[in-house]
């Protein structure tokens, strides 16, 4: 079971962190992260609208399949 971080348990993490990247590097730290954030939401939307339109022409070419049957059963 993971316990639950609580408020003081918070600011002593933030404290290590600061004291091991330095108060000049964590405004770049603090992009870095942003940046990486923004690719990997960028990179997940792309991949649900690649399956999106991978999806929509399997259902058209099926039911075009079904419409030249009938019309040539007809």
């Amino acid at each position: 079971m993971i316990p639950k971080i609580q408020g003081g348990e918070i600011i002593v993490i933030l404290v290590v962190i600061l004291l091991l990247f330095g108060a000049r590097k964590l405004p770049e730290l603090a992009r870095s992260l942003g940046s990486s954030a923004r690719e990997f939401r960028k990179g997940v939307e792309e991949g649900r609208t690649e399956e999106q339109d991978d999806a929509a022409p399997t259902a058209t070419t099926i039911s075009d399949s079904n419409t030249t049957t009938s019309g040539t059963e007809t």
